[in-house]
């Protein structure tokens, strides 16, 4: 990863009337932000990386994240916020606070991202996921950079694994992703492993597009060394960005006081910013009571929480699991029910039969409810 970005950087120094050779490249990144946290930690990791290999360059994220503020940003980084969005429906986008005027909010964010991306004119800019940007912002500003002839490298950052293939598809294809990137980006990176998840094949990217692909490995998630403590096993329950997790959480601490007395568990429920204040005084009204329960609205530190864990419980988003899987913390993750996908749905994106998925449900069942009535016996 770290040397295919070196390697683009070096690339953009050219030696123009207007700029010499140097260290100190100028990188923008952007972060459309509509759900969850990912997006925007994944910028942050990224800029991150290239302000570690390049002390003197200047990166500058452009992002929707209503949350940006709350993170620590490392030096060399700075930030221009954008009115927030968010998704009202597949590919469909609506402002989050100023709901009566979906216009103006659109044309202020490119017409800020215009602005910026020219008057910054970085060595190189790094779009995440959204090629055209939501609802095309980034078509107009890509426009004027090629017009205005600078030699900025443009790339397109993905993770490997998006969504299943087939919705992963039309999503493209009704963005016109694979048109804008043949068009206006000079790479895609995908931030994996391709023996794992060949994303050019599995999404259908065309040959042009194919062409400018390159695999960069996964990023380097922040870790820390598990915490020795004595006392009751400690559980952190967190729903990432919060905006789905508030069954997750309720069915937990219901089951937390369907326990034997004779267990006893130090437990930390994180929120997550997207949680609606509603659905988080419910929740404490209805639990607050229970011991040993501390609760939190948002952590932009959760690699700590996770080291003082000895259980992680939460939801299967795609960063989590990152997180989880670079640090080797034990954990509980409850899958998220895309689209309302089917048996037969899950059976065809597995390539296993209907009889098999229905079979492996009905297995797990069975082991979680035996696992569960063994321990309930132990400490009766």
């Amino acid at each position: 990863m770290r040397d295919h970005i070196s390697a683009v950087v070096h690339a953009r120094n050219i030696v123009t009337p207007e700029r010499t050779p140097s260290v100190a490249p100028k990188v923008l990144l952007y972060s459309h932000d509509t759900f969850g946290l990912g997006n925007i930690r994944r910028t942050l990791l990224l800029a991150e990386a290239l302000g570690t290999e390049y002390p003197e360059a200047s990166l500058l994220i452009v992002t929707g994240s209503p949350m940006i503020h709350a993170f620590r940003i490392p030096p060399g980084i700075d930030y221009i916020k954008l009115p927030c969005v968010t998704r009202s429906d597949v590919d469909r986008y609506a402002p989050t606070y100023l709901s009566t005027h979906e216009g103006e909010v659109a044309n202020i964010r490119r017409g800020v991202l215009e602005r910026a991306v020219l008057g910054f004119a970085p060595d190189l800019m790094i779009v995440d996921k959204r090629a055209a940007g939501i609802g095309g912002e980034l078509l107009e500003p890509l426009r004027a950079l090629r017009r205005a002839r600078m030699p900025s490298k443009v790339v397109l950052g993905i993770r490997d694994i998006l969504d299943a293939p087939q919705p992963t598809r039309l999503s493209l294809k009704r963005a016109r992703d694979m048109r804008t990137i043949a068009r206006y980006y000079d790479e895609v990176w995908i931030y994996g492993n391709r023996s794992i998840f060949d994303a050019v094949a599995e999404y259908g990217f065309p040959a042009d597009v194919a062409r400018k692909t390159h695999f960069c490995g996964y990023l380097k998630r922040p870790t820390r060394r598990p915490a020795a403590h004595d006392g009751s096993p400690r559980v952190l329950v967190t729903t990432g960005g919060g905006e789905d997790g508030t069954e997750l959480i309720e069915i937990y601490l219901q089951g937390l006081m369907a326990l034997p007395r004779g267990v006893a568990l130090h437990t930390t429920v994180v929120f997550g910013p997207q949680m609606s204040a509603a659905a988080r005084a419910r929740i404490v009204r209805l639990y607050g009571g229970l011991a040993d329960v501390a609760f939190l609205d948002f952590d932009p530190d959760l690699a700590s929480r996770y080291a003082e864990a000895d259980l992680v419980v939460s939801m299967a988003g795609y960063n989590t699991v990152c997180e989880l899987l670079s640090s080797a913390h034990r954990a509980v993750l409850v899958l998220r029910y895309l689209e309302g996908f089917s048996v037969p749905e899950i059976a065809g994106a597995l390539n296993r039969s209907v009889e098999a998925i229905e079979s492996l449900l009905a297995r797990g069942r069975v082991s979680f409810k035996r696992a569960y009535l063994e321990v309930s016996d132990e400490h009766r």
